[in-house]
């Protein structure tokens, strides 16, 4: 098959034959319609996660057909078309046992630990656990943004943030999650404000419902407070910056809640947290990495009806032999970008 390879972390992403891989026992294979280009693959490339061994194929993103089913397989079965969390959880573990796989201590993550979807097939692990059926009519190229992007912005808005009607709701950064944290905030009674530096993000921020946008250049916290009248009730570091981590928590009003959902490793420095102004104000400080394979139907069901809509995010449809540069230069072009040739 045909896949995007890297062989020396920041060097050149080349696509070349690879052989199939095979399933395990309790694993599927898709064969891959779609996959979409995130900030993380954008790590994973730059060395920023110690995981990840060389040559690497990645990608975590993704929506496809079922093109084999390990001997231990019940659920699934060839020809099924699937989407997977980013996460895929072993399901008997701890946080998994109290429907927690978005935390699973033995979790495999395509793209990270093992080779990932940015090629004609991909192996899953757990798939009974982890596989989510899509609904008909459901272009890959939309269910793709679901297993990290879409999703990760649906738990931390609605199950993280818990986000609730008429509440100020501040997006700092807005790519794939951060339009996606938009438009899951809006949906849930939100009034949200925007922060970005590019004015397309922040063109693309009002479309998906956002009552205010903010150049990210300027007194962020500020700005917010102003806005908002006294802060936000919850803000999200969309990004993953020390800048806009600090931005995030200083932005809120008194008991307000920060949710940290853009990756921040510690290869690019850790942000300083204002404690002063987290124990003055009674902040919440809290994590959200991902959402669960079982979680996914409450999300489904809005798509369905209509209130969710992300489709909207997918800005660029790309052939595999395109995905090299549009991974080196991730986040400068707004939406979302999905390779759906291979």
């Amino acid at each position: 098959m045909r896949a995007l390879v890297f062989e020396e972390f920041g060097g050149p992403l080349t696509v070349r034959e690879v052989p199939e891989p095979a399933p395990a026992p309790d694993g599927v294979v898709v064969a891959v319609g779609a996959s979409g280009i995130c900030r993380s693959d954008w790590h994973a490339w730059s060395g920023h996660d110690p995981g990840v061994v060389l040559p690497h194929v990645p990608g975590h993103e993704l929506a496809g057909t079922v093109a084999g089913v390990g001997a231990r397989v019940r659920n699934w079965s060839v020809g099924d078309r699937v989407t997977v969390p980013f996460v895929c959880a072993c399901g008997r573990c701890g946080p998994c046992r109290d429907g927690a796989g978005q935390v699973c201590l033995h979790q495999t993550q395509p793209g990270f630990t093992h080779w990932g979807s940015l090629a004609g097939q991909v192996a899953l692990d757990a798939a009974d656990v982890n596989l989510v059926g899509l609904p008909e009519g459901m272009p890959f190229a939309t269910a793709a943004g679901l297993g990290c992007r879409f999703a990760t912005a649906f738990r931390a808005v609605t199950g993280v943030g818990r986000v609730r009607p008429g509440e100020w709701v501040a997006v700092h950064g807005c790519g794939g999650v951060g339009l996606s944290a938009v438009q899951v905030a809006v949906a849930a009674g939100g009034r949200v404000v925007a922060v970005d530096v590019a004015a397309g993000a922040l063109e693309l921020a009002r479309r998906m419902g956002a009552e205010f946008v903010v150049d990210g250049a300027a007194d962020v916290p500020a700005a917010v407070a102003e806005l908002t009248g006294g802060g936000a009730h919850v803000s999200l570091d969309a990004l993953g910056a020390a800048v806009t981590c600090g931005n995030s928590i200083r932005s809120l009003r008194p008991r307000g809640r920060h949710v940290q959902v853009g990756l921040l490793p510690p290869a690019q420095g850790r942000p300083v947290i204002p404690m002063e102004l987290v124990v003055a104000g009674e902040l919440a400080v809290l994590g959200s990495h991902g959402m669960a394979a079982a979680d996914y139907p409450a999300m489904l069901s809005l798509i369905a009806a209509g209130r969710l809509r992300p489709e909207l995010l997918v800005t660029r449809e790309l052939a595999l032999d395109e995905a090299g540069a549009a991974l080196r230069t991730v986040g400068r072009e707004p939406g979302i970008a999905v390779v759906t040739s291979f």
